[in-house]
C-alpha cells in the first residue's frame, strides 16, 4: 500500500512540475532546438503579456526562419525601436532582409546606410555605396530572364535540379505525408527526398513523380543531387547518418548535413559514402562540379569560415579527395553563401544574402580565371527578388537552366522554375548622349573644323574635346545625374555654349546643337545697319521736321481763326477798335507832346487811362505803342526822339499795372507823318502837332 501511495505522489509531483512549465518556457526549448514551426504559437500566445528583449526577438527569428518576413518585419522594427543600445548587428540586417522581402528598398538601404554611419566603419559604408550603385546598374538591364513555375512543385518544398539521362531529378518531400512520417520541426514540412520525373512531363499537369532511388533515399534529409559528366558518379546533401541510414548526431545533438558520394553498379546506385571532407562538428552541402570534373565546389560552415556557410572548393584526383580551399572574401561574406554551380563556361553561380541584392538568398556570378573570382555580380531580373532565390544552374550553350525560390505566386514554399536567359549580364553605369550638330547661323550649312568642348559644370574642369569633321555632328558620352558645359567655337566666328543638367534616364540623348556667326559677316552686317541706322534717323529727322511743320501751320491757322473770331468779336463790342488796313488800331483823341520833349502831358492821362482800361478789359491782349514826330529836326534826332516818347508812354502803362510782356514801344521818328509836308515851311504848327502823335496798334489777343 506505502508502494502505490509513494507512485501516486511521484506521478502528481511530476504533473504538478510540467504544469508549472510555462509557455514561455517551452518556446525557449523549442527555439533552441531549431524548431521554430512550434515554438511559434506558444511565443504568440506569451508576446502579449511578455514584451521583453529576449522575447520579442525570438518571435522575430521564428518568423524570420519560417520565411513569413512580413510579419517578422513588424517585430524586428519594435525591437529595434525599443531595445537599439547593444543590440547585435545580425538585428539590423535581419530588419533589413526583412524589408526588402516587401519591397521597402528605400527604407532598407536607408537603415543600413544609418546603422553603418552610427557604428562608424567608413569603409563598409562606401562599399554598401558602391554595391547599390552596382545593384541599380543590373536592375536598368530589365529582366534576363524568361521564367517558368514547374508543374512538378507542390505546397511543400521542390528546390535544386538536374537532368540525368531522360530525367529531371531534384530535391522535394512527398505530396502526402503518412502518420509514420518524421516531421522537419523547423517549417513542420516532411524531410526531403531526392525524386525524379521523365523530362518530357516536366511541365504535364498531374504528372507523377518517383522517388529517384531507394538506395539514396533515407529517412532523413537527401537532397541537391549532382551527377558526373559521364553520369556514373552522383553526389547529393544527407544529414549525418549512422551506417544504418538512421540520423546521428554530434556532441551538441545536431546533425550535420554532410556531402555523399555514390556510384552506378548494373544499373544502381551502390557504394554510397560520405566524403572526406565531412566533419561531425560542422555541415558541408550542396555539391557542384568543374565543367572537367576535377573541382568540387560546396557549401560548409567548417572553422575558417567568413559567415555562416561558405563557398569551398575541393581538388579531385583519381577519386581522392585534396584539403578544402576557401574562396576567399571576394565570393565568401560574414553571412552567407550556398549552393554553388560552375557552368560550362567557366563561371561560378551561387546564393548569397551577404553581397548586396533584392532580398535574402540572390544568385550571383563570378568569372573564373586561373583560379581566381573576379567580384560577383547580382544575376538581375526575374530571378533575385526579396526571398530566397536559389540552386541556379544553367546550359551557357542552349541558355536554359533551372533555380528555385519561394516567392510569392508559386505553389509552395520553395519551387523550381525553369529559366532561358535572353539578355546578357552587361552591367554599366548609368550613362547619357550630349550630341549635335554644328552650323552657320547664315547659310545653315554645317561648320567643318569648328572644335566642341565639354566641362564639368561643378569642377569647371575640361573633359572631352572634338573638331567636327563635314557634318558638323558631335557626340559626348555622359554620366546621369550630373551638371555639363557644352562649348563650340570655331576661327573667325562667335562661340556659343550650352549647360545641361541631366536626370536618371539611361541613354537619353540630350540634344546640344548650336549656330556660329561668321565674325566678318557681323562687320558687314554692322557697316550695313550703321548705314541703316543714319539713314533711318535722317528720314526720322525730316519726318519730324515736316510734321513739326504742319503741326505748326495747322497751330497758325487755329490761332489765326480764333484772333479773326475775336477780333470780329472786340470790333462788334469796341467802337474804339477799329481796323486800318492790315491794323487792328485803339482809335483814341490825339496824344501831344511838347517839342523837342517826351513827358506825358497831363492833358494826355485821361486818353492813356482808357487804353489801359481797355487792356483789362482783354488780359490777353498786347498793345504797340507808336510814337511819331514832324519832320522838324534831323532823322536821327528824331528817331531818338520818337523812341523816347514811346518808352515814356509805355512807363506810364507799365506804371498803371500792365504787365510789361503786355506793352511794347517803338519810335518810328518821322517816317510815318499824318501830313506830309515838303519841308518844314509847308505846314502849319497845326499840322506839324498832328504828325506829333502815339498810336496803340494791337498786335496780340
Amino acid at each position: 500500500m506505502k508502494k502505490v501511495l509513494l507512485s501516486i505522489l511521484l506521478v502528481l509531483a511530476f504533473q504538478i512540475t510540467n504544469a508549472q512549465e510555462t509557455d514561455l518556457d517551452r518556446a525557449k526549448k523549442y527555439f533552441d532546438r531549431t524548431y521554430y514551426s512550434e515554438a511559434l504559437p506558444l511565443y504568440e500566445n506569451a508576446v502579449e503579456n511578455n514584451r521583453s528583449q529576449e522575447v520579442i526577438q525570438n518571435i522575430a527569428d521564428c518568423y524570420y526562419f519560417t520565411n513569413d518576413l512580413k510579419s517578422a518585419q513588424k517585430y524586428y522594427r519594435f525591437l529595434i525601436k525599443n531595445f537599439s543600445k547593444d543590440l547585435p548587428a545580425e538585428y539590423y540586417f535581419r530588419f533589413a532582409q526583412s524589408l526588402k522581402a516587401t519591397a521597402n528598398y528605400a527604407e532598407a538601404n536607408q537603415m543600413t546606410k544609418d546603422y553603418l554611419a552610427k557604428s562608424g566603419n567608413t569603409q563598409a559604408l562606401n562599399n554598401f555605396e558602391s554595391d547599390l550603385k552596382t545593384l541599380e546598374n543590373v536592375t536598368a538591364i530589365g529582366e534576363r530572364f524568361k521564367i517558368k513555375n514547374l508543374e512538378v512543385n507542390t505546397a511543400n518544398s521542390e528546390f535544386g535540379g538536374a537532368n540525368y539521362n531522360d530525367k529531371f531529378v531534384f530535391a522535394g518531400v512527398k505530396k502526402e505525408l503518412s502518420m509514420m512520417d518524421k516531421v522537419y520541426k523547423w517549417n513542420n514540412e516532411g524531410y526531403l527526398n531526392v525524386l525524379s520525373i521523365p523530362l518530357t512531363n516536366i511541365n504535364a499537369k498531374d504528372s507523377i513523380v518517383s522517388y529517384f532511388s531507394d538506395e539514396v533515399n533515407t529517412k532523413m534529409h537527401d537532397a541537391t543531387p549532382l551527377f558526373s559528366a559521364d553520369g556514373k558518379t552522383m553526389y547529393f546533401t544527407r544529414n549525418y547518418t549512422k551506417k544504418n541510414g538512421k540520423r546521428n548526431k554530434n556532441k551538441e545533438k545536431v546533425s550535420v548535413l554532410q556531402i555523399y558520394k555514390a556510384e552506378m553498379v548494373n544499373g544502381k546506385w551502390a557504394n554510397i559514402i560520405s566524403l572526406p571532407i565531412n566533419n561531425p562538428d560542422y555541415s558541408v552541402a550542396h555539391p557542384a562540379l568543374s565543367p572537367d570534373g576535377k573541382t568540387l565546389y560546396f557549401a560548409s560552415d567548417m572553422p575558417g569560415s567568413l559567415g555562416s556557410f561558405d563557398i569551398y572548393s575541393v581538388e579531385i584526383n583519381n577519386g581522392s579527395f585534396g584539403t578544402p580551399k576557401n574562396l576567399g572574401d571576394k565570393i565568401n561574406t560574414n553571412r552567407r553563401e550556398q549552393f554553388p554551380f560552375v557552368s560550362k563556361d567557366g563561371k561560378l553561380y551561387f546564393s548569397s544574402n551577404g553581397h548586396e541584392g533584392f532580398g535574402s538568398l540572390d544568385v550571383f556570378v563570378s568569372d573564373i580565371n586561373g583560379g581566381n573570382y573576379a567580384k560577383p555580380i547580382n544575376v538581375g531580373l526575374p530571378i533575385n527578388t526579396g526571398v530566397d532565390d536559389f540552386a541556379f544552374a544553367i546550359d551557357s550553350d542552349t541558355k536554359e537552366g533551372y533555380f528555385s525560390s519561394n516567392r510569392k505566386g508559386g505553389k509552395g514554399s520553395d519551387d523550381i522554375y525553369s529559366i532561358l536567359e535572353t539578355k546578357p549580364l552587361i552591367v554599366e553605369d548609368c550613362m547619357q548622349y550630349i550630341a549635335g550638330t554644328i552650323t552657320d547661323v547664315d547659310s545653315k550649312l554645317p561648320l567643318e573644323g569648328a572644335q566642341v568642348a565639354l566641362f564639368d559644370f561643378i569642377s569647371k574642369k575640361d573633359i572631352q574635346k572634338v573638331v567636327v569633321g563635314a557634318d558638323g555632328k558631335f557626340n559626348f558620352t555622359v554620366e546621369c545625374e550630373k551638371g555639363y558645359v557644352v562649348k563650340a567655337s570655331k576661327d573667325g566666328f562667335t562661340e556659343d555654349e550650352r549647360t545641361l543638367t541631366l536626370q536618371k534616364d539611361r541613354k537619353k540623348i540630350n540634344e546640344a546643337s548650336m549656330e556660329l556667326k561668321s565674325l566678318a559677316k557681323i562687320q558687314e552686317e554692322q557697316a550695313v545697319a550703321v548705314q541703316e541706322q543714319k539713314k533711318a534717323e535722317a528720314e526720322a529727322k525730316q519726318k519730324a521736321l515736316e510734321e513739326e511743320k504742319l503741326v505748326a501751320e495747322q497751330e497758325k491757322k487755329e490761332k489765326e481763326a480764333k484772333k479773326k473770331e475775336k477780333v470780329k468779336e472786340i470790333l462788334a463790342k469796341e467802337k474804339d477798335v477799329v481796323e486800318e488796313k492790315d491794323k487792328l488800331v485803339i482809335k483814341t483823341e490825339p496824344i501831344y507832346f511838347d517839342y523837342d520833349l517826351w513827358y506825358i502831358r497831363r492833358d494826355s492821362k485821361p486818353i492813356l487811362d482808357k487804353v489801359i482800361g481797355l487792356m483789362n478789359k482783354y488780359p490777353d491782349m498786347i498793345v504797340e505803342i507808336g510814337s511819331h514826330t514832324d519832320i522838324r529836326g534831323g532823322k536821327t534826332y528824331n528817331n531818338i526822339l520818337s523812341e523816347n516818347r514811346a518808352q515814356s508812354t509805355r512807363d506810364y502803362f507799365i506804371d498803371k499795372g500792365i504787365n510789361p510782356n503786355r506793352i511794347k514801344a517803338k519810335g518810328y521818328g518821322e517816317s510815318q507823318p499824318v501830313v506830309k509836308c515838303a519841308n518844314e515851311e509847308a505846314c502849319s504848327e497845326e499840322q506839324h502837332e498832328l504828325n506829333r502823335r502815339s498810336e496803340f496798334v494791337i498786335k496780340d489777343l
